[in-house]
């Protein structure tokens, strides 16, 4: 589908635009099916004849696909060639999109048949999305070499950019069946694999320099890179898993649609994130996380504690601008930090933040449980409560909300020490400073 390979310094700065331009539709597409699905989980359990909880099982396949994907195959960057790793996602978010829409009519719905097929269905979408990160964060990097943390902050607002589309898309057009609504991310998919025939993808940078394997290996196991990849864990876990116990938690506490706050966070990811290359020189790379750490665990602590609507944005929004620089300047800062480690270290990363999603929202789930049936009258169990949908549960439920979401905020603590750190050796080397190969 594409030629390869094309050296950096044969690529002219029109090419360069259009190759980054590729990148943000393919992001595009990978965003949109996580505005899309918030939409259709109701109408994929009564397709499949599945319950939430097993809907919810089978769609986190998606999760673990992307991480899959993205570990392996960030370092296949070096030997299939970007653009063959882009055409099998495009190619697998078809196949994926296919089997989902297909799968009623293949299974018989309610089945153990139904519950895999949907389960290998969104395991092929997740491989898809993965193979979408795997390739454009080595590309960007080896695009932009001496401006890696803006432009990956720049290309990665359109993944909050993808979710306000899709959901938006699958919210006017709620009429319309939910196999409509989710084929239109096919759109920016078939656009991004259309501009891949003919195009020239430049080699790493890693490769470009004459970095061996085995020094990219190497790499991976240099203590600071070990931190940088443990503090992943925790950024991502600040990011992404509060956002997906929001409606579930928060609703009845703020007395609106939570799930509102996502698109709105959204939003402002979308905004802020072109501003991230200026706050980056000014302040430094690390200097941009350790503030950004310090809001995410302001925020999380503020919207455990909201009551009305006012005051869950008002949290939300510090939330939001805290970690919507985080995910990009984490990459940024390896691929600045690490050079030699090229795409491997890069897609560690992007594995560790999806990864920590499987972590954290089960141990978010777990604390509200807790919670839940500690606020329960004496006697009274969360099992035979939530079985009896005793009036007393949903009272207990609004109270125990908080608990969750400063747990998560203490993330916050150990960032902004670990961030902190980090900023002053460096303040005391002279600044902070893009390692050269």
């Amino acid at each position: 589908m594409s030629k390869e390979p094309l050296h950096n310094h044969g690529v002219t700065d029109t090419h360069r635009d259009r190759l980054f331009r590729l990148s943000i539709i393919a992001l595009i597409a990978a965003g949109m099916t996580f505005g899309i699905r918030g939409e259709i989980m109701g109408d994929l359990a009564k397709s499949f004849g599945l319950d939430s909880a097993q809907v919810g099982w089978a769609v986190g396949a998606e999760f673990l696909g992307f991480a899959i994907s993205v570990l392996v195959g960030s370092p296949l960057c070096d030997y299939l060639g970007m653009g063959r790793l882009l055409g099998l996602s495009c190619g697998c978010f078809i196949v994926g999109a296919g089997m989902i829409i297909g799968g009623p009519k293949v299974v018989t719905p309610g089945s153990a048949a139904a519950l895999s097929f949907l389960y290998g269905s969104w395991l092929v979408a997740g491989l898809a999305r993965g193979l979408v990160e795997a390739v454009i964060n080595p590309l960007v990097a080896t695009l932009y070499p001496n401006e890696k943390t803006g432009k990956l902050n720049i290309l990665h607002a359109w993944w909050p950019g993808g979710i306000i589309i899709g959901g938006l898309l699958a919210m006017s057009m709620h009429s319309l069946p939910w196999e409509a609504r989710l084929a239109t991310f096919l759109v920016p998919t078939l656009i991004f694999g259309f501009m891949l025939f003919g195009e020239k993808f430049p080699a790493t940078e890693r490769v470009q320099a004459g970095v061996s394997t085995g020094e990219m290996i190497k790499e991976a196991f240099k203590p600071l890179f070990i931190v940088w990849f443990l503090m992943m864990f925790l950024t991502a876990g600040m990011e992404l898993a509060p956002g997906q116990w929001v409606g579930t938690m928060l609703s009845a506490r703020v007395h609106f649609n939570a799930v509102l706050l996502l698109v709105y966070g959204s939003a402002l990811m979308f905004v802020f994130r072109f501003f991230a290359g200026p706050l980056a020189h000014k302040l430094s790379p690390i200097g941009l996380l350790w503030f950004s750490a310090l809001l995410a665990g302001i925020g999380l602590t503020a919207i455990s504690y909201a009551t009305s609507p006012i005051l869950a944005v008002a949290a939300a929004t510090i939330w939001y601008i805290g970690v919507c620089f985080m995910w990009p300047t984490m990459l940024g800062v390896c691929s600045e930090r690490f050079p030699k480690g090229g795409a491997l270290l890069v897609g560690l990363m992007g594995s560790a933040g999806n990864l920590s999603i499987q972590f954290v929202l089960p141990w978010m789930g777990g604390i509200y449980d807790k919670a839940t049936e500690k606020a329960l009258p004496v006697g009274m169990t969360l099992a035979t409560a939530m079985k009896s949908n005793a009036p007393e549960l949903a009272k207990a439920q609004v109270d125990a909300a908080p608990a969750a979401f400063q747990a998560v905020a203490y993330f916050g603590v150990v960032l902004v020490i670990v961030f902190g750190a980090i900023w002053l050796m460096d303040k005391a080397k002279g600044g902070y400073k893009q390692v050269k190969i």
